[in-house]
């Protein structure tokens, strides 16, 4: 990560650089705004420390510049002068914190860190946008929201490797559309893909199923059969809601996971089979393993690598792109208007993308329209209630970002640096914005 510090100080410039290229950063240091502003074209920097008062131009007019130059630029302002309304102009102009001199270095150290993080997804997802051809799956993956792109990250470091990934989330989330794209980004995307709905499959065929069968080994088997693990071999297995496997097939789940081979029903050869197991799930895993009706080795077996899907209601931002690609998919010429699509981003939405896409279905199957207004929108969206907010603009955003904050708290049990992470903020600013809006945990 390459880190440009901007301050006159030369005895601040050498603290920082020190401190950090110990740390393995690259350092460009400039000591006035010009400078900065020079260097910033020039080079391929990452992330900027802003000293806010410098000899020729003031630190707000250098992050305009630099933010012209590149908004995508990550900065964090530093400032001998904690005043709050420097605070607030430097994070409206677009830094992600500020700091105060003396600078405590463990926390600017943990700052850059999540900015690098940050920095590692953001090019995760791109780099998944590039080599995915989104015509070979049934949705378009849509990662506007910090939460899906945390999610294609996972999914592209996964991809590559051989463990099995277990992929959590509720129903409607789209665990079989992550588990064909971690198939897609893999080494064995040339090979099968082939999804078994474990709760679809009587509980006396689950063997069958899973290890096939050889003829006459039972009543109606008058040939062999491949199951899914042959139908999968040099290609990736889903096991679609496996926590509804019966336990004494968990337990020949288990070696066949172990030994890399199976025994078809009636068989009595053990037939090799190369296959990458991905495992989905609606249920809590871990809770069944302490009630008894899920096998704790089989669980750890499956959990080498989790992946856990947000619900559509915690990523929001996703709901117009998501609104969008539906009307698409399904030919509509329909718009939808700014009220009805206020309306469906306040929705709560308890059956996911799935139920997005079926109340868009009907939508335009019964819309008068082109456009799709209010009145189109069904009942259950149109007169879904959430919090009214009056006042002016100003007003009405603090109590948007208020929500927000509170929402994220009380998703993280009320530990701040779990909440400050889901949102993509520092926990300074999220204790900055906490005590501005007066927000403190009920007892």
């Amino acid at each position: 990560m390459h880190i440009l510090i901007v301050d006159d100080e030369q005895l601040q410039r050498n603290l920082l650089a020190g401190f950090l290229v110990k740390q393995g950063y690259t350092i460009t240091e400039a000591a006035t705004g010009e400078e900065a502003i020079h260097a910033f074209r020039h080079l391929p920097i990452d992330l900027v420390l802003l000293d806010h008062r410098l000899p020729d131009l003031h630190g707000d007019a250098v992050l305009a510049e630099l933010k012209r130059i590149n908004p995508l630029v990550r900065v964090i302002m530093i400032t001998a002068y904690g005043a709050v309304d420097t605070a607030v102009r430097v994070m409206q102009l677009g830094a992600d914190d500020f700091l105060e001199k003396p600078v405590d270095l463990t926390h600017l150290l943990k700052q850059i860190q999540t900015i690098e993080e940050g920095l590692y997804i953001a090019r995760d997802v791109a780099q998944v946008e590039k080599v995915i051809n989104t015509t070979d799956l049934p949705v378009r993956i849509v990662a506007a929201s910090p939460a899906m792109q945390q999610v294609i990250s996972l999914v592209m470091r996964a991809a590559p490797s051989p463990w099995t990934v277990l992929i959590q989330g509720e129903t409607g989330t789209g665990k079989e559309l992550i588990a064909r794209l971690l198939h897609l980004l893999s080494p064995r995307k040339a090979g099968p893909f082939i999804p078994l709905n474990c709760a679809a499959v009587p509980e006396g065929l689950f063997e069958s199923e899973l290890f096939g069968h050889e003829k006459g080994a039972f009543t109606g088997a008058v040939s062999r059969r491949r199951g899914v693990f042959e139908q999968a071999h040099q290609g990736t297995l889903l096991l679609d809601e496996v926590g509804e496997l019966p336990m004494m097939v968990q337990a020949k789940l288990l070696r066949a996971l172990q030994e890399k081979s199976i025994q078809r029903v009636g068989g009595e050869q053990f037939v090799p089979v190369d296959v990458r197991v991905l495992a989905a799930t609606n249920r809590d895993l871990k809770q069944m393993t302490t009630d008894g009706t899920f096998r704790e080795d089989l669980y750890f077996r499956l959990n080498v690598i989790a992946i856990d899907l947000p619900p559509l209601r915690q990523r929001k931002e996703d709901i117009p792109a998501l609104t969008h690609f539906f009307l698409n998919k399904y030919h509509s010429k329909a718009v939808i208007d700014d009220q009805a699509m206020g309306q469906l981003t306040k929705y709560a939405f308890p059956g996911n993308i799935r139920e997005l896409e079926h109340i868009l279905q009907r939508t335009i199957t019964f819309a008068r329209s082109p456009v799709i207004s209010l009145r189109d929108l069904p009942a259950e969206v149109r007169t879904f209630q959430n919090q009214t907010i009056e006042g002016d603009l100003n007003t009405r955003l603090s109590e948007v970002e208020r929500q927000m904050l509170i929402e994220a708290l009380e998703r993280s049990n009320w530990v701040q640096t779990r909440a400050a992470e889901s949102l993509g903020i520092s926990e300074r600013v999220l204790r900055y914005k906490m005590e501005k809006l007066n927000i403190a945990k009920k007892r």
